[in-house]
């Protein structure tokens, strides 16, 4: 049973698609687990510590007939008992640190019309003219949710999640979670929120060699210079689509076992060193790293729900990348570093850094080097479950992250395109010079029309 308090009405606002306004009117309700709970908190881990208070953004776009609300909220209300803490919300301890406050206070859900606006009518790709709109600005608690309807019986599904409690592989688990209930599907049973998984070692053995790569990955936040506020108000969003081709060629131009996104950020460094400033003389390139294949090889934290991501990075002057250097000599570098973070004893060392450092915070330092360099992370969206998000009208015909952070890199991440064909779907969040350099010159990064969306 879906448990909610119904507030009042309100419009969101305005914006302009091909000559059409869109104007959403919503009401929001709140979804409660469909069994009671015993309050509780439930700590953070070390590796959910290192991330600051960030909200991310998925949205789900499905053609006439559409997922209902009542089928999504019945469904949201089922798997919450299983994913209680997305029922919760972040509070401080003692220490002042953030943790989990297993309430079961439920997760905000808001029901929007679009009007007489066409899902069809939507520009995707230029996100900052109104896609925004369609996923939720999250008020309390750790996720929100928002369905909206269009005049044409087509959908959107918005959710927005506190990055501080899960990251993407999380929350993809939730949703295909979330789809099966809706679709009357059972809840999980091999969910694990244990700890344990990433305590930290006592006592720590971690290696010199450790200790220096963690050094220069992560810093204690007090020490960490702040990116310029300009650095976000001026960034702008966008969704461009990748021929399964054109990938083919980067992974083949990249090299004898290069990877196809480590032949993807590869091409994407160099595209950085055109658009960079002539007193950005470096480009810091970084890739987000999935800790829990190397923590555990024999698949124990398949299943576990939280944060386990390490970003390491490169920096190759401006120059090197411009003219001096082969795709595949950027490849091999990309290889290169990621490997180096890639194991166990890395992710170990990290927890048993950041549990000397308590209660200090710590911060990636990939994600300030806009302070000095043209800075982008790329981040891997290529397990999302496009397949298995079915509320029971059918998958989506198009999907993407939203993640308009305030760091001072660039933000961009590849993930498969709705129509399975082997072409990739890209969100950046970019300075305007970087997406300048994309679009005007010949690159493997085509606007998103809505023919290709669709049809």
């Amino acid at each position: 049973m879906v448990k909610g308090v119904a507030q009042i009405p309100r419009k969101k606002a305005t914006q302009v698609h091909g000559g059409h306004e869109l104007v959403l009117n919503s009401s929001t309700t709140t979804v409660k687990p469909a069994l009671p709970m015993h309050e509780h908190r439930l700590p953070l881990s070390n590796l959910d510590l290192l991330l600051p208070p960030l909200e991310v953004s998925v949205f789900l776009c499905y053609l006439d007939p559409g997922p209902t609300a009542p089928a999504l909220k019945e469904g949201l209300a089922k798997v919450l008992v299983a994913y209680y803490p997305l029922a919760g919300e972040v509070v401080a301890n003692a220490a002042g640190e953030p943790e989990l406050l297993c309430s079961g206070r439920g997760v905000e859900f808001t029901e929007a019309t679009a009007g007489d606006a066409q899902l069809r009518e939507l520009r995707l790709g230029m996100v900052d003219e109104g896609v925004e709109m369609l996923v939720p600005a999250k008020k309390a608690g750790v996720v929100s949710v928002q369905v909206t309807n269009f005049k044409c019986g087509g959908t959107v599904v918005g959710c927005t999640f506190d990055h501080r409690v899960c990251d993407a592989y999380s929350f993809n688990m939730f949703l295909v979670e979330w789809a099966a209930a809706s679709r009357g599907g059972s809840a999980p049973s091999v969910l694990s929120f244990s700890r344990s998984l990433v305590a930290p070692r006592e006592p720590s053995p971690s290696t010199p060699s450790t200790n220096a790569l963690i050094g220069r990955l992560f810093s204690p936040l007090s020490s960490t210079p702040l990116p310029p506020a300009s650095a976000s108000a001026t960034a702008v969003n966008r969704i461009y689509h990748i021929a399964a081709a054109d990938v083919a060629a980067l992974q083949a131009s990249a090299g004898p076992g290069r990877t196809k996104l480590e032949a993807f950020t590869a091409n994407l460094w160099q595209l950085c060193s055109r658009a960079a400033s002539a007193h950005q003389r470096l480009c810091s390139m970084g890739v987000v790293v999935d800790g829990r294949p190397h923590m555990s090889p024999d698949g124990a934290m398949k299943a576990y729900f939280g944060n386990v991501l390490t970003i390491p990075y490169g920096v190759i002057s401006t120059d090197d990348l411009r003219g001096r250097m082969a795709l595949a000599d950027v490849a091999d570098d990309v290889h290169r570093w990621v490997r180096e973070a890639a194991t166990c004893e890395h992710f170990r060392g990290l927890v048993d850094w950041v549990e000397a450092l308590r209660p200090e915070p710590a911060a990636a330092t990939a994600c300030t080097r806009g302070v000095e360099a043209m800075a982008c992370i790329v981040s891997s969206g290529m397990r999302f479950p496009v397949g298995g998000a079915d509320f029971g009208t059918g998958t989506p015909v198009f999907a993407s992250y939203h993640f308009p952070w305030p760091a001072g890199a660039a933000y961009v991440m590849p993930m498969p395109s709705a129509r399975g064909d082997g072409d990739w779907v890209v969100y950046m969040h970019a300075a305007p010079e970087l997406v300048k350099a994309i679009e005007e010159e010949p690159t493997v990064f085509k606007a998103l029309q809505n023919s290709y969306v669709f049809g």
